[in-house]
């Protein structure tokens, strides 16, 4: 499977039940998914340098789709590699999200339990360190971009 194969970048709603057909398969003990949805409110930092939370309203994604497909099947196989059993696929949307909105999709199969959470976790961070995915909050302060990841 090559990188493109475990990742997707989609300008519609997200399918929980396509990523996991994705990594199912007969010696799968265990299929672990972790899904993003969009939320009504973040934590940003207010006057004085004291955290505060601000109402969310919508998101916007944007990303340079083949690279972040690119980028993030690699984090996939690293995590295959990492944790032998595993696979990986993860859907993540672009475009205009409404709260919750599905955001992304990650699932990650392995014989046992303690590998599928592992992986799922290892993805989720790495793609939000490292994929070309940036966001913008439409919320009560206004409209604010987040730098890369969800």
């Amino acid at each position: 499977m090559d990188h493109h194969a475990r990742a997707r970048m989609l300008e519609t709603p997200l399918s929980v039940d396509a990523c996991i057909d994705a990594v199912k398969h007969q010696g799968a003990g265990a299929v672990c998914v972790f899904i993003g949805c969009v939320r009504d409110h973040t934590l940003k930092e207010g006057a004085g340098g004291t955290p505060g939370t601000v109402a969310v309203v919508k998101l916007d994604y944007e990303a340079y789709a083949d690279m972040a497909e690119k980028v993030i099947g690699a984090i996939v196989v690293e995590a295959e590699e990492r944790w032998p059993g595993v696979r990986g696929f993860v859907q993540h949307r672009t475009g205009t999200l409404a709260i919750g909105d599905l955001a992304v999709v990650i699932a990650c199969s392995a014989p046992h339990r303690a590998e599928a959470f592992a992986a799922c976790r290892h993805v989720i961070e790495r793609l939000k360190e490292d994929a070309p995915i940036w966001k913008r909050e439409h919320g009560d302060d206004g409209v604010t971009w987040v730098g890369l990841g969800p």
